[in-house]
């Protein structure tokens, strides 16, 4: 695991010392030996998977940095392995001596971790920023869910939401953050949704709308609604026009295709994936 190091006398000056105040640094005394220490560094890598931007675990491999073990031992008074200590900012805060459980290790770092909707969150942003735009969805919500009080939580949930074309829940997200927190990032987000509303109001939609009143019957025209809907993010009305479609004839042409695809580039959970995904289901069967 990347947050997991092997301390040498050559590298623990550095690995102690991280200039990130928020980062916990679990220093760990282990011996191959030692049935515990090998039980207790599963448990350790099984904990911090989730923590990986705020947890580092330093392995003081006591068999093969006997030296280093020693001097390290004398000073923090090691009675025990294996013994965690834990440091932020540099700084030792606690000390775990003995084999601990899950629980003891957890209660443990819950003083020195952030709140889980943080955690969440920046999952949410390293989604974002490998263009994994569904998932980062999904961990903002799970963070908003945790605490929708929470202003950045809401700025870059909202951020998502645009990102996936949910322009009404980035507004509604928008809308709720109080007048004396509506920093630089808020006022940005605010003019990016003015842009896409302005590029929602299409002509080319506002055309094919008179159209398919005129031609009601016309199944090509409903056809390319759905595609001109689509293009500006008006996935939902797409939908609906697709819907429609399949309403008179399940086989025309792309449009099962074309309504699948739709469902599929939304979010695990969407409500409005879900609805659509019903009413198809409705139809088949």
């Amino acid at each position: 695991m990347s947050n997991k190091i092997q301390l040498t006398p050559e590298n623990i000056q550095q690995v102690i010392t991280d200039p990130n105040p928020e980062k916990v640094l679990l220093l760990t005394f282990y011996s191959n030996q030692n049935p515990e220490c090998v039980q207790q560094d599963q448990i350790l890598e099984g904990i911090t998977a989730a923590y990986s931007e705020h947890i580092t675990i330093g392995v003081i491999d006591c068999d093969v940095q006997q030296a280093l073990a020693s001097q390290l031992a004398q000073q923090i008074g090691l009675q025990a392995l294996p013994t965690i200590v834990i440091l932020k900012g540099g700084a030792p805060v606690d000390m775990l001596a003995g084999a601990k459980t899950e629980e003891e290790i957890k209660e443990a770092l819950s003083e020195h971790l952030p709140s889980p909707e943080v955690i969440l969150l920046d999952q949410a942003k390293q989604f974002l920023a490998s263009g994994e735009l569904n998932n980062a969805f999904s961990y903002a919500k799970k963070a908003y869910d945790i605490d929708s009080s929470n202003t950045r939580v809401k700025l870059v949930f909202a951020d998502i939401c645009m990102q996936i074309q949910k322009f009404d829940e980035a507004q509604a997200l928008l809308d709720s953050v109080n007048e004396e927190q509506r920093d630089p990032y808020y006022h940005n987000l605010v003019a990016k949704l003015a842009q896409a509303a302005a590029a929602q109001d299409s002509p080319e939609v506002k055309r094919l709308e008179l159209a398919v009143e005129a031609e009601p019957d016309s199944l090509d025209l409903r056809c390319q609604l759905a595609q001109a809907q689509l293009d500006v993010g008006k996935k939902e009305e797409a939908l609906a026009s697709l819907l429609t479609v399949l309403k008179k004839d399940m086989n025309y042409g792309e449009a099962k295709r074309g309504f699948l695809d739709i469902i599929a580039s939304l979010p695990d959970g969407d409500s409005v994936a879900s609805a659509y995904r019903r009413k198809l289901y409705s139809l088949l069967y």
